[in-house]
């Protein structure tokens, strides 16, 4: 995974505290795709962001800890879509057998992101005094 590039100051940021069950997924989606929509984002690439973010917000509710939280930032040239957890393991891809009901997740964050994603420390937006971890996807504002 590759690690977090500064966003350029001219932005925009959503962040959202999620609720620790399956609610924040359905939950993820819909404020992924309002947010990305109210940006003027093409529906293609709004649509695998909102597949990548339902991704990374399960793997969080799976492996992680909370509490639970959401941001999308924009600039001119690129999205960017974080889920921050409390839990200390780092997501990593496995090789999931052809029979595996899970495991797939990170490949299809990898494909659709073209490999920008990646997992680092980070500040909570929504609970500024905490600490956690980021689990994150890039997508080019343009494609």
């Amino acid at each position: 995974m590759n690690p977090l590039r500064p966003a350029p100051h001219s932005r925009t940021r959503y962040a959202w505290p999620l609720p620790g069950d399956a609610r924040a997924v359905a939950g993820a989606r819909a404020a992924t795709r309002k947010a990305l929509e109210t940006l003027g984002v093409p529906s293609g690439l709004v649509d695998d962001a909102v597949l990548m973010m339902s991704e990374i917000v399960t793997n969080a509710l799976l492996y992680g800890d909370p509490p639970y939280e959401m941001a999308v930032t924009a600039d001119p040239r690129e999205i960017l879509c974080v889920v921050v957890d409390s839990g200390r393991l780092l997501p990593a891809p496995r090789l999931p057998g052809s029979g595996d009901e899970r495991g797939r997740g990170l490949h299809i964050v990898a494909v659709l992101s073209d490999g920008f994603y990646g997992c680092h420390p980070q500040r909570y937006l929504t609970w500024p005094d905490r600490l956690g971890k980021a689990t994150w996807f890039a997508l080019p504002r343009g494609a």
